[in-house]
């Protein structure tokens, strides 16, 4: 049986860490959290995880700035942006970035697996 792909939620809002992950879960995904982008850049789980859903909007270091600084690495890992306060016109500009996708919070279970298949594609 494969191993099933392990997906990071970054966020610091705690009931996101929460929920998400199960949700993940339900979906076959190995699922490890994190209150910031700093704690997720010192993990091992950095060596291993198949996408990112990152929040844009933390203290510290924000989503957009781990995302640069994951390419400055050179690091391809898919990024799928989540935010409660963030504008449509947010939306090009992280796209631009080299996100997959930007959800807006609360978003929908299929918008979720959308996203999710289009920075995991079937092999």
């Amino acid at each position: 049986m494969a191993q099933p792909l392990l997906v990071s939620v970054i966020d610091d809002d705690e009931s996101v860490r929460e929920a998400l992950p199960d949700l993940l879960r339900e979906f076959g995904f190995a699922v490890a959290a994190f209150s910031s982008a700093e704690a997720f850049l010192v993990s091992p789980e950095l060596e291993q995880v198949r996408c990112l859903l990152l929040d844009i909007a933390m203290p510290g270091m924000s989503g957009p700035e781990l995302l640069r600084e994951l390419r400055r690495q050179g690091r391809q890992i898919p990024v799928i942006f989540i935010t409660a306060h963030g504008e449509a016109a947010d939306r090009p500009r992280l796209l631009q970035q080299g996100a997959v996708d930007c959800l807006f919070k609360p978003f929908s279970e299929a918008d979720l697996i959308r996203a999710l298949n289009a920075a995991l594609p079937v092999s």
